[in-house]
């Protein structure tokens, strides 16, 4: 008896100075809306690409200081005049079916981006790449055409798919962190931690469900309850009614998304420039950011805040001082009878859309225009946006952790998000000279760039709110991206 009482007391102690571990679980999410098909390369719904995110990996990634960083390629070297970069992959790396990453895979998913049956509208990012082959047993040379001071950071957006992947819209195929397991649409989304992941000890939890809970009043209540442990992507009213909830962290860093208000530009009236510059006039982007962002958000120009050493203060765009009457004037001078009738999609899973969309209403209708909102479920808009089927849009956009990223695929003729059919050759021009360009003359192009585009150009860009998110206190490790990327998940812990 005593020895066993000795036996107990022994093993008592030794767990007693065991390491506390936290016990991997699944992390319980709660979201707005459902996936729009899961394919990397064709996806740019906010709701698919957060998903994604922890899926799929590229050759480099942003890192949430926005600096380029490795991620499947350990590291690389560029040619001295700027038109060679070879990539050096990990060794070991799997993707979720057990196939290891090998450079065929790389070319194959640098070949399906370009490829028109994809449709990417990622496939300008790779505009400026003349071929791409092996180079070696672990190696991947891409040659340009011309020198891309951004090519780094494009790469961090195209994922690194198998070779021969199929139906990758419905069964993802990736090396990240965790791996696609089940899909109920509307309902959730259920992922497995990826044990054979090639960064030692990561990922710690063992899986993510993503639950779609279009209220946002029930994804606070189901936070605040235990019911989800984190919130992606919170607006500002969320996160205001959130400060404070007991135990509930509020993560907040500054957005890289705008939102925005795009015209087409091959459709009355808003292929008139006089038009699109009395769009600007009658806005008052301090009043959208009260109403909308509860004050949570700054006025957008061409360029996010978060792009320091990029992005212009809105006080050198004279078009965004609000005035109506200049605003009327304008579309007079253009030859149109007032009230200017558009009819405005409004991409209505969004609910800060819907409010943005009904503020800029009021705000233009005092301005010469008659605008009419036509709210729509996600899958129809983003269709009507592909094609070009609107006049003009209110919605959420991504941008970039470098000019180009966001320039070049949005407003170069032919870009491949240029939904709008904007085509201004020495807009071009400028940006042909900007990829190759050092430092200070690229600052300059720039500043030039977004001088043309934000008075000009086919969109509006209204703010750049903060980027909140929020998770259970018990949530450990999770740093918040300005990209909205959740592959950080990987370094989260949960305790009790």
């Amino acid at each position: 008896m005593i020895r066993r009482m000795m036996m107990a007391a022994g093993l008592a102690l030794s767990l007693a100075v065991l390491p506390a571990h936290p016990r991997a679980q699944v992390l319980e999410i709660a979201t707005d809306q459902s996936p729009v098909g899961l394919d990397p390369h064709v996806a740019t719904a906010f709701s698919t690409t957060m998903v994604l995110s922890a899926i799929y990996e590229g050759l480099t990634a942003i890192d949430p200081d926005l600096r380029v960083v490795p991620a499947l390629a350990e590291s690389w070297t560029v040619s001295p005049d700027g038109l060679s970069y070879t990539f050096h992959l990990r060794a070991g790396v799997t993707f979720h079916d057990g196939q290891v990453l090998s450079p065929a895979d790389v070319i194959a998913s640098m070949g399906r981006v370009r490829d028109p049956k994809t449709g990417s509208p990622f496939a300008s990012r790779l505009a400026m790449v003349d071929r791409v082959g092996p180079d070696g047993h672990q190696g991947v040379r891409f040659v340009l055409s011309t020198p891309s001071a951004s090519f780094l950071a494009e790469l961090a957006t195209l994922a690194i798919v198998p070779v021969g992947a199929a139906d990758l819209a419905k069964q993802p195929d990736g090396t990240g962190p965790f791996r696609f397991k089940e899909w109920q649409p509307n309902t959730f989304i259920a992922l497995d931690r990826n044990a054979a992941y090639w960064q030692s000890g990561h990922p710690t939890l063992a899986g993510l469900r993503f639950d779609f809970v279009p209220e946002a009043t029930t994804r606070r209540l189901g936070l605040i309850g235990g019911t989800y442990q984190f919130l992606p992507a919170i607006d500002a009213a969320t996160a205001e009614a959130l400060k404070p909830a007991p135990n509930v962290r509020l993560l907040h860093t500054q957005d890289l998304a705008y939102s925005l208000i795009g015209v087409n530009t091959t459709k009355p009236p808003f292929d008139n420039p006089e038009a699109r510059e009395a769009l600007n006039y009658a806005l008052d982007r301090a009043q959208i950011v009260q109403a909308a962002y509860f004050g949570q958000a700054t006025a957008a120009g061409p360029l996010s805040p978060a792009l320091r050493d990029w992005a212009l203060p809105t006080t050198e765009f004279p078009c965004y001082r609000p005035d109506p009457a200049k605003a009327k004037a304008l579309l007079q001078q253009a030859g149109l009878t007032l009230p200017v009738k558009v009819t405005l999609n409004v991409l209505g899973s969004l609910p800060v859309v819907v409010d943005i969309a009904q503020v800029v209403q009021a705000q233009a209708n005092q301005a010469g225009f008659e605008i009419t909102l036509n709210v729509q479920e996600a899958g129809r808009f983003i269709q009507d946006w592909r094609a070009g089927n609107f006049t003009a849009f209110a919605s959420l956009n991504s941008g970039g952790a470098d000019p180009d990223d966001y320039f070049g695929r949005t407003f170069q003729t032919g870009g491949a998000t240029n939904v709008y059919k904007y085509s201004n050759p020495q807009l071009d021009k400028i940006l042909m000279e900007a990829r190759a360009a050092p430092p200070p003359r690229r600052k300059a192009l720039y500043d030039e760039a977004q001088r043309m585009l934000a008075c000009d150009g086919p969109v509006a860009h209204l703010a750049y709110g903060t980027l909140f998110a929020a998770e259970r206190s018990a949530v450990q490790g999770f740093l918040l991206n300005p990209t909205r990327s959740l592959l950080g998940l990987r370094d989260v812990t949960v305790g009790k």
